[in-house]
């Protein structure tokens, strides 16, 4: 452990904290009351500008307005490097997921306003719990690879940071937008900015509301949601509160359909109309942030994340009228605390934080009609402490970066009071070290070059096989909880980026090698969750791009491109105990590109075509031709036009109506297909102040 604590010392990296310089006071209390409200977001990210030997993609806030129509967070990323991304029910709102570099999201860090958001037990977070969420989001960093330490699981294909709309420095404002589309789709949000007070209090509030039938049979959703973000904001300090909450209701729609039921309905959905989701979730965060002096700064935040749901699954006789459906519940708490600590002097920036919290969730369930006897009740606890220490370091044009973090995790399984088996526990503990290096060229121009190792502890559901509840039925063969090896991700990664005033670049190569993967298997379990098994020896390696040219002040174009290989060593298939050598892992394209051009016709009216290509890419780990996601390009137009702060924006997504699909798993031997959206319409219409 005295090692542990001295590394952690040691070796650290705010590559957020570049500067070229040290600032002077008069320049420090110009700007304490702007910079403050983000240290810790600027300790997470891998700095302001491209300073830091990390592969990322940070999309502003005016990005994110070209880009929202009120997607779901993974469908408004589509577009950047290396991501993938889908909607079960073929839609823009509801359960939609992203992968980057072929690594689903339960394996990627996400943070808002520096609080940990994947799940402690499951790692992953429902997007969807949280409807309209980027309308209150400010800026948006994608990490690809290990990438920089954050609070929470770490980062293993990447990480995604959300800061929200700061309040400190924003004017006072508002809009209210009313939207309409396809798919029965609405969709109303109000929002209000004070700006910087007499009082120097500041305060920024949204609420939405917004409904679809989808585009599959009986996958409507409804959404509401509320954000208030309130903040004193003093000379030196500012005091910030930030309430999120999100209520969601839907028709599931998690499992696919084949290409014959496809071929007869193609907004077939193989699940009941009687199978729903309801779920609510709420956080809750006081921030203190602090300007020590001309040079240093803390912070520090206390937060609190709850959920409580339900969702229906029919569970026998799924095709008759009378089948059996159970209702299962989810209900958790989750207390948190994190800080960070910065410095920056002469040639150096130093930058500590450390984060803990603790969880417990519910798991219990009833077989409808009967909803007043449990057929179990189980909890999972979870804590988790972690602490990073990051510091960057100029020698002459040259960055030297370094970063570590320590995270120790414990879970804690409290079986159903009849389950007639004993309470049990599992912990692990990580070193998670990276180092690189930054060459200036010249000013538009940089190198970099990286090295990190991450590991990660298994999922609940890895551990329990996919089963919610555990007993004597089932017990032995999920095992002792040790039986899912915890991964590891070693990463490479050398890049370089040029920003002209009409030009800008960032190229990199990547090679991840990978250790005891926990790898999806292409199937589900019987409540809908992907099932998952380590692979002892992978790697994904490959080149990744992001340009965009303005050739005149009236055009501005853009494209991103992935070309990439995955390989498993060994896949050994548990239902049928065959081993294939040498295949490709699921749902990972070697091929991923987008483009854009935005072509200003008048000063009030712009016209955008983007377009996407994803390559053809497996549905399991076996190399079985006839279970792949076929290769597919879909285009959409923009519309908008403005005038102050008003506008009208037409969407017109998947403009050649193509018929292909964006996912897809296998089922009983059979691929099934989450499909594109046809040709779709939305209208949305902004009235501000």
């Amino acid at each position: 452990m005295t090692k542990l604590v001295v590394a952690w010392a040691l070796l650290a990296a705010p590559a957020a904290l570049l500067a070229q310089g040290r600032p002077d006071s008069t320049h420090v209390r110009q700007d304490s009351t702007r910079t403050l409200e983000a240290v810790t977001v600027t300790a997470i990210r891998g700095g302001t500008g491209n300073e830091a030997p990390v592969s990322a993609r940070t999309l502003t806030a005016a990005e994110l307005d070209r880009r929202s129509f009120g997607q779901d967070v993974p469908l408004i990323l589509q577009g950047t490097p290396s991501l993938t991304s889908y909607s079960e029910a073929a839609n823009y709102w509801g359960y939609s997921y992203l992968r980057l570099r072929g690594i689903d999201q339960s394996r990627i860090n996400l943070t808002i306003d520096g609080i940990p958001l994947n799940d402690p037990e499951d790692q992953v977070l429902y997007f969807a719990d949280f409807p309209d969420l980027m309308n209150s989001v400010g800026s948006v960093q994608i990490q690809r690879g290990v990438g920089t330490s954050a609070p929470g699981t770490a980062s293993y294909g990447g990480s995604i940071n959300f800061q929200t709309v700061p309040v400190a420095n924003a004017r006072r404002t508002g809009q209210v937008q009313l939207q309409g589309g396809s798919f029965g789709s609405a969709r109303a949000s109000a929002e209000y900015t004070t700006g910087l007070t007499s009082g120097r209090f500041a305060a920024y509030a949204r609420a939405s509301a917004l409904q679809s039938s989808g585009y599959r049979r009986h996958s409507g959703m409804e959404g509401r949601s509320g954000f208030l973000s309130a903040a004193y904001v003093g000379e030196r300090d500012v005091l910030k509160l930030t309430a999120l909450a999100g209520l969601f209701a839907d028709t599931l729609a998690y499992v696919g359909a084949t290409e014959a039921e496809l071929a007869r309905d193609r907004r077939f959905n193989p699940l009941r109309p009687d199978e729903v989701d309801r779920f609510g979730e709420q956080i809750a965060a006081l921030t203190y942030t602090r300007l020590l002096g001309a040079n240093s700064t803390a912070s520090a935040t206390v937060y609190r994340i709850s959920a409580s749901g339900n969702y229906d699954v029919c569970i026998n006789a799924c095709d008759q009228p009378q089948g059996d459906n159970w209702d299962f519940h989810l209900d958790f708490a989750w207390y948190g605390a994190t800080s960070v600590w910065s410095l920056e002097r002469d040639r150096a920036r130093l930058s500590v934080g450390v984060n803990a919290n603790t969880y417990a969730r519910d798991h219990y369930a009833y077989a409808r009609p009967d909803v007043a006897q449990k057929l179990y009740f189980n909890t999972g606890e979870k804590d988790d402490a972690s602490a990073f220490a990051k510091l960057a370091y100029d020698v002459g044009a040259v960055t030297l970066f370094g970063d570590v973090q320590g995270r120790t995790a414990r879970f804690h399984y409290v079986p159903d009071a009849n389950a007639a088996i004993a309470a049990s526990s599992v912990s692990w503990s990580f070193l998670n070290p990276k180092v690189g290096a930054t060459w200036t060229v010249r000013p538009a121009l940089s190198a970099y070059i990286s090295y990190g190792v991450n590991s990660r502890e298994p999922a609940r559901s890895d551990m329990f096989a996919g089963f919610d509840n555990l007993d004597t039925s089932n017990v032995a063969f999920v095992g002792p909880f040790t039986t899912v090896r915890p991964e590891r991700a070693h990463d490479l990664e050398v890049g370089a980026h040029y920003g002209g005033d009409d030009f800008a670049v960032s190229a990199n190569a990547f090679a991840m090698e990978f250790r005891n993967e926990i790898l999806a298997v292409g199937r589900l379990s019987y409540i809908g969750t992907p099932l998952r098994t380590n692979v002892p020896r992978s790697w994904r390696r490959g080149v990744e791009a992001d340009a965009t040219w303005r050739p005149t002040e009236r055009l501005e174009t853009g494209v991103s491109a992935t070309v990439m290989r995955g390989r498993i060593a060994r896949f050994t298939d548990d239902e049928t105990g065959t081993s294939y050598v040498d295949v490709a892992p699921l749902l990972t394209p070697e091929v991923v590109s987008a483009q854009h051009a935005t072509m200003r016709l008048t000063p009030s009216l712009s016209a955008t075509l983007a377009g996407r290509y994803y390559s053809v890419a497996n549905l399991t780990n076996t190399g079985n031709a006839a279970l792949v996601l076929p290769s597919y390009y879909v285009a959409d137009v923009t519309l908008e036009w403005t005038r102050g702060a008003h506008g009208v924006a037409l969407h017109v997504n998947n403009v050649a109506n193509s018929r292909k699909f964006a996912g897809g798993h296998v089922s009983a031997g059979e691929a099934r297909y989450y499909v594109l959206p046809p040709v779709n319409v939305f209208v949305t219409g902004r009235v501000g102040m």
